[in-house]
């Protein structure tokens, strides 16, 4: 079986959950008898350290460009960072080239998500889509700000959103997939004829389970002998780091040993300069650490998770949380915010705490708690491992892939 699958973004320099959670997936479908080819837009600048070319996966690039006309370089960049609504021509033709192909998978929507169903919809291809960011299931707020219209240039690209019926995505699909229960609830009202599929991600345990805390030592020095939090996620307002940021000194004065550790490449420039100045205004700059981007499944990375005393989470929206099954995976405690990714995962006082961003105490409480009693903490964390262990393995995240394949090529089939 050979499946493509199709992404609006992949750079090493900017990684982060979605691009590991993909990676992971592949890794699993190779194992389980799957090819998987992945399609992402070119860099402007090389990288000799792409993690799914190194892990052994076959990786096509095509061109790709915001149709915005007169947008600021800065702004352009952005959307470019978070994966904004791009277009590719070559795409099209890329695509109806491929030979032997079993299934076409879209981890994009917008126009990049119409042009690989309109493909697969000429070539009789099941197309299967993924949701990674959340669609229906997102605070309003959010919603608003992704809906706006853009007042920096013009757009020319909307013809192309119509030309590949972008707005079918949902509808056409042979298969929905999310890994958040909410949003396939809400998905399954909308599109009640539709198959919709709750696809959760995976780790890989062993990975974690390997001492890595001399290589977060010897990259960061400073936190050997410290107890320290850690935020990990792209620096962004959806990971809201702002907030720990302003909670930062009522942290302090409780427990003044601390240090906070952000782990996590800066997606949105305006909001990193927010967070670096909120941190130069609070008086923080040493206590402080910003780790800037780093590879998946780095011996860095994992040691931070097996070290801190905590992952924290102050997320706007989370659909799901794989770092919450990766802090897990390393034996480290959770408090995250009550989003729904989070809360399909954490039994609030059973294996990690839930808290609310509009009741600070909430949060603060949480963390008297793990710190003042680290053997429930740590019991917490091993409850958490348990459901790592059972549930979401890469082998059994991938093998529910290759189910959903099977099932929609079969059909695809019988159609025909």
């Amino acid at each position: 079986m050979r499946a493509i699958h199709l992404l609006r973004k992949l750079d090493p320099a900017e990684w982060g959950g979605t691009e590991t959670a993909i990676l992971r997936l592949c890794d699993g479908l190779r194992e389980n008898g799957v090819k998987p080819v992945v399609y992402c837009p070119r860099l402007e600048r090389e990288s000799a350290s792409d993690p799914l070319q190194l892990a052994g996966c076959e990786v096509a690039r095509y061109r790709a460009f915001v149709p915005v006309l007169g947008l600021p370089p800065e702004r352009r960049r952005q959307l470019v960072a978070v994966g904004g609504n791009i277009m590719s021509f070559d795409l099209v033709a890329a695509l109806w080239r491929e030979e032997d192909v079993s299934v076409i998978h879209s981890h994009a929507l917008g126009r990049i998500g119409g042009i690989a169903l309109t493909v697969a919809k000429q070539r009789r291809i099941p197309f299967v889509v993924s949701i990674h960011g959340g669609v229906l299931d997102l605070p309003d707020s959010i919603k608003s700000t992704m809906n706006a219209p853009n007042e920096r240039g013009w757009e020319w690209g909307k013809f192309f959103g119509l030309l590949f019926q972008s707005h079918r995505l949902f509808v056409d699909a042979d298969a929905i997939v999310t890994c958040n229960q909410k949003e396939a609830a809400l998905l399954s009202e909308r599109h009640p004829e539709k198959r919709v599929v709750v696809q959760t991600h995976g780790v890989p345990v062993s990975l974690f389970q390997e001492d890595h805390s001399e290589a977060a030592y010897q990259a960061f020095p400073q936190l050997r002998d410290q107890a320290f939090l850690l935020c990990m996620g792209r620096i962004d307002p959806f990971k809201n780091q702002a907030w720990l940021m302003e909670r930062a000194p009522e942290i302090l004065r409780r427990h003044p040993d601390l240090r906070l550790v952000l782990a996590g490449p800066c997606t949105d420039e305006p909001y990193g300069q927010l967070v670096n100045r909120k941190i130069r205004e609070l008086g923080l700059g040493e206590k402080v650490i910003l780790t800037g981007g780093l590879p998946p499944n780095d011996p860095r990375l994992i040691g931070l998770l097996q070290r801190a005393t905590a992952l924290v989470l102050p997320s706007v929206s989370e659909t799901f949380g794989l770092i919450i099954l990766e802090a897990w995976a390393a034996g480290t405690m959770v408090l995250s915010s009550r989003t729904s990714g989070a809360s399909a995962l954490i039994k609030d006082g059973e294996n990690g705490w839930l808290f609310d961003l509009a009741e600070p105490g909430q949060f603060h409480e949480a963390l008297a708690q793990t710190i003042i009693n680290p053997a429930r903490a740590r019991l917490m964390a091993a409850k958490g491992f348990e459901l790592v262990q059972q549930e979401h393995s890469v082998q059994a995240s991938a093998g529910r892939m290759k189910k959903i394949y099977e099932e929609v090529i079969e059909e695809k089939a019988c159609a025909t």
